[in-house]
């Protein structure tokens, strides 16, 4: 029986893990999560905040993920999209789904990301 989503996994192209820090930690305000030492050496950041957990691996022959993506709830998200747009990322609102308010964004190697709100 499913109890749970553990993490989600995102793919990013080598050498991308200082941007990938700076997006995730300073733009999203999440924690990096030290990975275990067999799969620190396989590159990539891991991160968190409350329950959320997005692990961000190399992928030699990167593609970002333009249609299949996270849907991360959160809340005061006028003020959220307002700081990811002061950080230069770009937010584009979506009214189509009913009880949510919601947009779509791109991490710095342009993985699309999706926030959404109860209402």
């Amino acid at each position: 029986m499913l109890t749970a989503v553990d993490h989600v996994q995102l793919a990013a192209p080598p050498g991308s893990e200082d941007l990938l820090r700076a997006y995730y930690t300073g733009v999203l305000g999440m924690t990096e999560t030290p990975k275990p030492p067999a799969l620190a050496a396989r590159g990539g950041c891991w991160f968190e905040a409350g329950d959320v957990r997005l692990h961000l691996g190399i992928e030699r022959d990167f593609r970002p993920a333009r249609k299949a993506h996270p849907g991360l709830r959160v809340t005061g998200i006028d003020a959220f999209a307002a700081r990811l747009a002061a950080h230069g990322a770009p937010v584009t609102w979506d009214g189509l789904l009913p009880g949510h308010r919601r947009f779509h964004s791109e991490d710095p190697v342009g993985n699309r990301l999706e926030f959404l709100e109860p209402v």
